[in-house]
């Protein structure tokens, strides 16, 4: 026998099924709108169409940019070397002219010249510094020594570092070390010059004497870099970049920001470049990445090395990349348009129901009737909801009505809760005087007691007036400063600005009569009771003080909970009376409570401002 859910399986119902989720379903159930799954859905397939094409046109670019500034920088490179290396030639003509100068031999290789003779021969080796140093701006100084410290600096009296020994120079040391060769020294401080300490490069040689071979001088020249650096830097790449120049061991030549290289504030990656065996590469710092291109010169064995960022060389391929990403942001605007379109369509009435269902939630009944032309699921929908909010309209206004009428019931239980007691108490007072024949205060009692009565029974109205309720206060301490000649005393101080405004009946009267029956009745001395009202802002607050024996902390954090009808006070507690402003006026309003034992109790009563006018 087979049952009839389709399932095959005996005993077993399609209720017991368990449906598998499908992931697409739940992915497209987190989007808050139809038309927004369908934006969604178009805008990522397009855009998964225009990334692989912009990634591989970017790709495309970024490698023809490498290309061509690789091949761009090389060939600077390789005309950097040519001029570098035409200067060293020129500085090492100058050194040559210097070395095969007849006077040069004759002054420090000629031990018979006489004093004049020297003398004239040192003027003439002057003169000639002189003029190249005039000539030459790129020249700090230029000079002979020989190991018997013979020395001549420059065009005038220079004299030499006494605190130095020259001979242990690096400079001086190489010449030495190597003297069929020209030696070029790493950038230094030449501190062999007397009062002079400037960064340079040494170019030094060895002269022989012409008489004996084994009778040298070296002849030294300090570069100040001011030709190397007018050549590095033009030919340096884009504004990020620079260009400079090390030796074959690492050791720096020259370099723009040389203080800032020797201060420990920069460093290169002159180990790097060395050990790599190609001519470029990119390496990734701080700042960005960098390309660093460099160009070894044959003659001096310095390696140019120039330095660009990677940001700048694509700088001017920016508008190629613009013209790349702006055509696919277009192509993704005309098809988000398209989808906009065909979306909204589909999805307006939706849309309509929903921001309908949105002012229902919000409390507006009115007026959120949905028209839906057609016979599809959506117009069935609408009716649906215009039938439901109607009669959401209805019940609505229904417990309006119910809780209007609910409000007004309570009032008139507060005004039959009105203490049998104290009833009691006033009528005894009333006839204990009448039998002692004090008309004056029989009369001024019932006075009192009539006019309270009259406003708490005879009274219908929700909200009175604040002058009314005063009235009432007045009408209430005076009876009971009658009965309680030597226990109360009162003040009532209250603001004329408020004496119009509007208060719930019956808020001020059970606060007073808590205060004296929990507060004054019991203190042993007379005691005080004062009703001050002011205006603060757009809020009224009525202070309820007296001097009585006040509460404790736990008494103080308990006065607002709902407690058992005392109807040896007043019957009617201060959590009724809370309840009653909250309700009425809100959370904001109320009351609030100050106490300390022994030194009285003060209660504010705070409400809006609302005019009988109003």
């Amino acid at each position: 026998m087979k049952n009839t859910d389709g399932t095959g399986i005996p005993g077993k119902t399609g209720k017991n099924k368990k449906t598998r989720k499908n992931p697409l379903q739940s992915f497209y159930n987190q989007f808050k709108s139809i038309q927004t799954s369908i934006l969604f859905t178009c805008s990522v397939l397009i855009l998964f169409a225009i990334v692989i094409v912009v990634a591989v046109s970017l790709r495309y670019t970024q490698d023809e940019v490498y290309e061509n500034a690789v091949s761009y920088t090389e060939r600077l490179l390789s005309q950097l070397n040519t001029d570098v290396d035409s200067y060293i030639e020129y500085m090492e003509n100058i050194s040559d002219m210097v070395s095969e100068n007849a006077d040069v031999q004759n002054y420090f290789f000629n031990d018979s010249l006489s004093d004049e003779e020297r003398e004239d021969a040192k003027t003439r080796i002057q003169m000639q510094f002189d003029t190249i140093l005039q000539s030459r701006t790129d020249i700090y100084n230029i000079g002979v020594i020989d190991s018997r410290e013979n020395v001549l600096i420059n065009g005038d009296d220079t004299e030499l570092n006494p605190n130095v020994d020259v001979t242990q120079e690096d400079w001086y040391q190489n010449a030495v070390a190597h003297p069929e060769e020209f030696s070029i020294s790493s950038s230094h401080v030449q501190n062999a010059v007397k009062d002079c300490y400037k960064w340079v490069i040494t170019l030094s040689s060895v002269v022989s004497s012409k008489a004996d071979p084994q009778e040298t001088a070296v002849v030294f020249i300090d570069l100040n870099y001011s030709s190397i650096s007018r050549l590095c830097e033009d030919n340096s790449t884009g504004s990020g970049g620079y260009v400079y120049i090390m030796d074959a061991d690492g050791g720096m030549i020259y370099h723009p920001q040389q203080q800032l290289l020797y201060g420990g504030l920069k460093t290169e990656h002159t180990s790097e470049l060395l050990e790599n065996e190609g001519t470029y590469t990119i390496l990734s710092e701080d700042d960005g990445s960098r390309l660093y291109i460099w160009c070894a010169s044959e003659k001096t064995g310095w390696v140019v090395v120039s330095v660009a960022q990677t940001s700048e060389l694509f700088r001017n391929s920016r508008q190629t990349q613009f013209i790349y990403c702006m055509t696919a942001v277009v192509l993704l605007v005309i098809a988000l348009l398209i989808s906009n379109v065909v979306s909204r369509q589909i999805t307006k009435p939706v849309q309509a129901l929903r921001d309908s269902m949105e002012q229902v939630q919000q409390g507006h009944l009115e007026g959120n009737q949905v028209a839906v032309e057609g016979n599809n699921e959506i117009s069935s929908l609408s009716n649906s909801f215009n039938l439901m909010s109607r009669r959401i309209e209805s019940l609505v206004a229904q417990n309006r009505n119910e809780q209007e009428e609910k409000r007004k019931m309570e009032l008139r239980a507060l005004q039959s809760q009105i203490n049998p007691h104290f009833l009691y108490n006033t009528l005894d007072s009333i006839i204990w005087m009448a039998e002692s024949k004090k008309t004056d205060e029989v009369v001024i009692m019932t006075s009192a007691f009539a006019r309270l009565m009259r406003q708490n029974i005879g009274n219908d109205d929700e909200l009175i007036s604040i002058g009314q309720e005063m009235m009432a206060i007045e009408n209430y301490l005076t009876i009971q400063q009658m009965r309680y000649k030597d226990k109360l005393e009162f003040r009532l101080d209250m603001a004329a600005d408020i004496r119009n405004e509007r208060i719930i009946k019956l808020v001020l009267q059970p606060l007073v009569e808590n205060a004296i029956y929990h507060g004054l009745k019991y203190k042993e001395t007379r005691g005080m009771l004062t009703v001050k009202g002011y205006r603060a802002v757009d809020d009224i607050f009525i202070e309820i003080a007296d001097d009585g024996v006040g509460m404790d902390e736990e008494t103080l954090s308990h006065i607002f909970e709902a407690h058992k009808v005392n109807y040896q006070s007043n019957g009617v507690g201060v959590y009724n009376v809370q309840k009653r402003l909250q309700l009425y006026y809100g959370p904001d309003y109320g009351l609030t409570y100050q106490s300390r034992t022994g030194e009285g109790t003060c209660v504010t009563v705070k409400i809006p401002i609302t005019r009988v006018d109003e």
